[in-house]
Formats: structure tokens, C-alpha cells, sequence
């Protein structure tokens, strides 16, 4: 305890380091991706001179993340729309079935009347969910459910009636009640830009979607995203004085397949696209693209081009993250933990503690697991480029006989390093599931509780590797097993995250006690 307590002060005395030291001030000018981890589907608003943001992250909970912004640059997570928005089986990997890839999708947030709205669809139960706040940053939320899933569908407030306009190629609009509890019955059900991808080619890999409806000056702009095939995933805007039609369109941009997403204004009046990029293991990055105006359309970019490095919109705010280390030393919320993490699928509540241990995250098991993917209760982070690390220190005097614990780089293709017990005997093994099925490529024995276990993500030029090694005294590093070929792939459509772990092969009950996750 000692020893917590000393990083409990060093922790404290460097976050007001961080805080009043200027250093700390973002620099004026930044580069695309602006974060450089896994954050797709974005979708931006500004009210005053504050920014929000929500993105895509499926089938991890708690999910459609909040995230905050003074500069559309440096953003920090301040909330979720919720903890858990089904508790099917699929949600709570039981019965051999889950939500990998599934989950929400393609949220779409707005403010309206002093009240924020959050939509997304479910490809899991196939529904269309409406949350909806006045407290933005600690809610609470409450929500609604529509009977249908309308896909990557955008919410529209125009002249106190509610829209959502959603689909792929055939674009549609429907209407909704007051504050978007319901289908209207009666309303507006119509396509209002048919064959919307036909402006952009004739053949495709992906037909036009990730739909974003904007009512500007007097226009209403569907800002769409196809996939031309022998091109790159391209944007696409629409526009029309009315909002049934008829629309025109024309291709906004067409750069290394930077696309999807709406626009935003800043105070000054300048605009903003914000984008993302397919890229590789790392996941989908979201790119800050300038928009200028020319006869009423926006145009993206400059010369074709979405500009790499350019200046910061806002000047003077501090460098924040969408993830952190963490020394579980202490309550950060209401649930004990810090925005920064996400549990694959829903947790058991009932099985994770930071008080059972005093500065540890205690993993209990709960059920017999066939590997990691559908053990409960793992907890994640999003890694970041170009090059990432996480480490932990790991105590396993409580795993029982075929408990396996540790830290992954955690994928459908994951690795990861940890400790495994074979009666009374614990040994440290690397496991590589590249291939498709969980490989185990080393086992050392080990004759001690604590061991230090590391990952190291290369993502530079989608290199896509990670490496893992162990220590037993925190200094000494030992490389274990093989090199992982991290690898992007559509069923967790999401990219690699650290991920701290402990799953029971033989029975439940065995626990695992982590010290913290420290990323470099």
C-alpha cells in the first residue's frame, strides 16, 4: 500500500504538472489522423464554443462513447449513451453466441431545444435506438426503440418536425414523433435520392451509405460514402431546397479513401469535415478536412486534396486522449471505471472489483470459456500509432487449475501473453491466433505470483505487427513466442485493442489481480 500510495501522490503531482505547465498546450498546427486509433463513424456538433462527438464501437460496452473537444482536435471521452443497450445472449456471450462486428452502429447525434439525441441501429436485434439527454456529459439518458433497423440512419430537426434519413443507394426519409420517441404514423415514408451512387460510377464495392443530413442556409445537404470499384471510398454530398427532393450531387472527394462523415462550423464561422480513414489493424482513423463554400456547396479540401498537417481551428487548449494509463488506484466514476475503457461485450458485474484489492482490477471468473473470445469480462483499450505499448503487472495467487490470464492484443486474429495454470503449476505462454485458432507457441514455468507481462503494436506504414515479452521483475524484459500478424478483419470490424483478461477453462471462480495498464 506503500507503494500505491507513493504513485497515487506521483500520479497526482504530474496531472497538475500537465495542467499548469504550457507545455502541455496543444501546438498550433496538427497532423491527419488527428487521433490516431480507432474512432469511426463520426459523427460532430457544436454547441457554444464546445464540440461533441460519437463514434462506432459495436459490441463493446458501454457504448456510442461522448467525446469532448474545444478545438476538434484533442478530444477526451466524458461519457457513453449507455451501459448496456440489450442483454440478449449474444450481448453476454452465453449459449456460444455474440455480437463481434454487430452492435450499435453509425450514431448519429444532434442538439435540439437544450435536448441531445443519440440514434444508432443494431444489426444484433435488428432496431433502431433513440437515446436522448439534457446533460450531455452525465446524463442520464433515456431511450426509445423503433421496430425496424434503418441503416447508418441521420436525425434531422426541421421546423418542429423529426426525421431520420437512412439506406443504402435508394436514400430514404422517414418521419418521427416529438423528441423522435416513435414512427409517425402517417408521416413522411419516401426514397428522396434514388440510385444516389450513380453520380460517382457504375460499378461498386460498396454502394452509397453513411448517410448525414444537414439543413444549411436554407439547403439540405445528404452527405453520403461510396466505394467506386478500381477507387477508394469516396464522399459524396446532395443538396436541395426541399427536403423530399429533388436532390443534385456531385463527388466532394476522392482522397485515399478519406470519406464519411458530416460538417460542423466553428465559432468564427470557418467549416470543418470530419472523416475517417480505412487503416489497417490500427482501425478506422477520423481525418479533420477544411471546407469552404463555393455557390452553395461545400467543397472539401484543398485541390482534391484532404491536407495532412494544417493549423489547429482553436488555439491555446491542453493535448487531451481517447485512452490513458491506468493505475486502478481509485474510483474515477460512478462504476469505478475510467472513461477510457470498454469491456468486450457485456461484463458481469458481479465479477469485477477495484475494492476486493486495494489498487488492483480483480478479474473473477463466472463461467468455462472455450478461449478469449468468448470469455467474459475482458476489459479493453484502444491501441494508437504509430507505435504503441502496454504493459501490466499481473498477481495470480488466486487462478485456479485451467485459468488463463494476461494481456492481448486483442483482434478475432489476437495474441497475447499471460499465465496459465496446469494443476498447481503456473507457467507464462504466448498464444498466436493469426491463423484463425488459438495457437500456443511457448510456455515458460513460473515459480512466482507477480510477473510483469508487455505488447508492442507497430502500426507505422501498416506494418501491423505486435510482440510480446514478459518480466519477473519489472526490469529484465524476456521476448516469449512469436511475432503476431495483426490483421483488420470484418468480423470484429474494429481495430486492435490491449486488452486485460482471465478466463476459466475448467471451472469458474479463480481470479486474477491486475496493478494497472501502463501505455507508452
Amino acid at each position: 500500500m506503500a507503494k500505491k500510495a507513493g504513485l497515487y501522490l506521483l500520479a497526482i503531482s504530474l496531472m497538475l504538472g500537465i495542467l499548469f505547465n504550457p507545455s502541455t498546450v496543444a501546438a498550433a498546427t496538427f497532423t491527419n489522423p488527428f487521433i490516431y486509433a480507432d474512432a469511426p463513424d463520426n459523427d460532430v456538433i457544436r454547441v457554444g464554443n464546445v464540440y461533441y462527438m460519437t463514434s462506432t464501437t459495436m459490441h463493446m460496452t458501454p457504448g456510442v462513447p461522448i467525446m469532448k473537444s474545444y478545438d476538434l482536435v484533442n478530444w477526451e471521452i466524458v461519457n457513453y449513451v449507455y451501459d448496456t443497450y440489450a442483454n440478449g445472449n449474444a450481448q453476454n456471450l452465453n449459449n456460444g453466441q455474440n455480437e463481434y462486428g454487430k452492435g450499435s452502429w453509425a450514431s448519429s447525434l444532434r442538439y435540439n431545444n437544450g435536448i441531445y439525441y443519440v440514434s444508432f441501429g443494431s444489426n444484433s436485434t435488428g432496431r433502431t435506438y433513440i437515446y436522448q439527454t439534457t446533460n450531455i456529459e452525465n446524463g442520464p439518458w433515456t431511450s426509445s426503440v423503433l421496430g425496424s433497423y434503418y441503416h447508418d440512419a441521420s436525425l434531422l430537426f426541421d421546423n418542429g418536425r423529426v426525421f431520420l434519413v437512412y439506406g443504402v443507394d435508394n436514400i430514404s426519409l422517414i418521419e418521427l414523433t416529438a423528441y423522435a420517441k416513435a414512427i409517425k404514423s402517417g408521416g413522411i415514408s419516401q426514397v428522396i435520392i434514388p440510385n444516389s451512387s450513380n453520380i460517382a460510377g457504375s460499378n461498386f464495392i460498396v454502394k452509397a451509405e453513411g448517410a448525414h443530413i444537414q439543413k444549411i442556409n436554407g439547403y439540405y445537404y445528404v452527405f453520403l460514402i461510396c466505394w467506386p470499384s478500381g477507387s477508394g471510398r469516396t464522399q459524396l454530398t446532395y443538396r436541395s431546397t426541399s427536403l423530399t427532393g429533388g436532390y443534385t450531387g456531385q463527388v466532394s472527394l476522392n482522397d485515399s479513401g478519406i470519406a464519411q462523415g458530416g460538417i460542423v462550423d466553428t465559432p468564427s464561422g470557418s467549416w470543418y469535415a470530419m472523416l475517417f480513414r480505412d487503416s489497417g489493424a490500427v482501425g478506422r482513423m477520423p481525418y479533420l478536412v477544411p471546407v469552404t463554400w463555393s455557390g452553395n456547396w461545400p467543397v472539401f479540401g484543398s485541390g482534391g486534396k484532404a491536407p495532412r498537417t494544417l493549423n489547429l481551428p482553436a488555439e491555446g487548449y491542453p493535448v487531451k486522449k481517447v485512452y490513458a494509463s491506468d493505475e486502478f488506484t481509485a474510483p474515477s466514476s460512478g462504476n469505478g471505471l475510467a472513461k477510457v475503457w470498454q469491456w468486450n461485450h457485456n461484463p458481469d458485474n458481479s465479477k469485477w472489483s477495484l475494492t476486493q484489492r486495494q489498487g488492483f482490477m480483480r478479474l473473477t471468473t463466472g463461467k468455462v470459456s472455450t478461449s478469449l473470445l468468448d470469455a467474459r469480462n475482458t476489459l479493453t483499450q484502444r491501441t494508437f500509432g504509430p507505435k504503441s505499448t502496454g504493459v501490466t503487472a499481473l498477481e495470480t495467487g488466486g487462478m485456479k487449475d485451467g485459468d488463463v490470464a494476461g494481456l492481448a492484443a486483442f483482434q478475432a486474429k489476437y495474441g497475447f501473453v499471460g499465465v496459465k495454470m496446469s494443476g498447481n503449476s503456473k507457467s507464462i505462454v504466448m498464444v498466436n491466433a493469426s491463423s484463425g485458432s488459438m495457437t500456443q507457441v511457448a510456455n515458460v514455468p513460473l515459480s512466482q505470483n507477480r510477473v510483469y507481462l508487455k505488447v508492442l503494436c507497430d502500426f507505422t506504414n501498416q506494418t501491423d505487427k505486435a510482440y510480446f515479452s514478459y518480466s519477473l521483475d519489472g526490469n529484465n524484459w524476456t521476448s516469449i513466442g512469436n511475432t503476431l500478424q495483426m490483421s483488420y478483419t470484418l468480423p470484429h470490424f474494429m481495430g486492435y485493442r490491449f486488452a486485460l483478461f482471465n478466463y476459466a477453462t475448467k471451472s469458474a471462480g479463480g481470479y486474477a489481480d491486475f496493478d494497472y495498464l501502463r501505455l507508452e
